[in-house]
């Protein structure tokens, strides 16, 4: 079994000595009665508990198993479930998701660090939520009113997962070459065309 400690005296430090973290949230009216130093080391603590109690046991069978998508159905590694209904029932999905949408509202130099904690304990694993927060970063930067109460809750809460859809066949990652478009419909809906492969968290 994978054994792993959250460096949580290290990460103390850059927030609290480096970058002085708490005098710069105190200044910001949107994280200054969200988060201090005390919510943060506790919110740290926590989240290194998941890390090193849940997450990173999974690491063997997340690196030999692998997932795999059979007629049309996805079977992770052993323990993945669990421990993914750990992560998602605490929160963590939507830790620094809006709170009007149901997320946490903590601040980047917060989630770095969990995800950091999460990516050390298993990577395989680190990959669902990862994605999920960059899809909420999208949708809440982009997407209507009426998109985002649909969507953000179900993500923050981790009952929907979001994915990357970027690798083409004759690109592969070079992002400067893909062909796939999103043309908008005249009903506010878009009509995507192009091929993809290698969707991390898809299905």
């Amino acid at each position: 079994m994978a054994d792993y400690k959250a460096p949580l005296r290290d990460m103390s430090f850059v927030l609290n000595e480096v970058f002085e973290a708490g005098k710069l949230w105190a200044q910001l009216p949107a994280l200054a009665e969200t988060v201090d130093d005390e919510t943060a080391a506790a919110i740290l603590e926590e989240a290194g508990k998941v890390a090193a109690g849940s997450i990173a046991p999974t690491n063997r069978s997340g690196d030999e198993e692998g997932c795999s998508w059979n007629d049309g159905v996805v079977t992770t590694p052993a323990g993945f479930i669990e421990a993914y209904n750990t992560y998602a029932e605490g929160g963590w999905v939507g830790v620094g998701g809006d709170p009007q949408f149901g997320g946490m509202g903590m601040p980047k130099m917060i989630t770095a660090q969990i995800e950091e904690m999460i990516n050390s304990a298993n990577l395989s694993f680190g990959l669902y939520p990862m994605l999920t927060a960059g899809a909420c970063l999208s949708i809440h930067a982009h997407a209507s009113e009426e998109l985002k109460e649909k969507y953000l809750p179900n993500m923050y809460g981790g009952t929907w997962a979001g994915s990357m859809c970027l690798t083409e066949p004759h690109a592969g990652t070079d992002l400067g070459m893909i062909r796939t478009k999103a043309e908008p419909q005249a009903d506010g809906s878009y009509k995507v065309t192009g091929t993809k492969i290698f969707i991390t968290g898809g299905e």
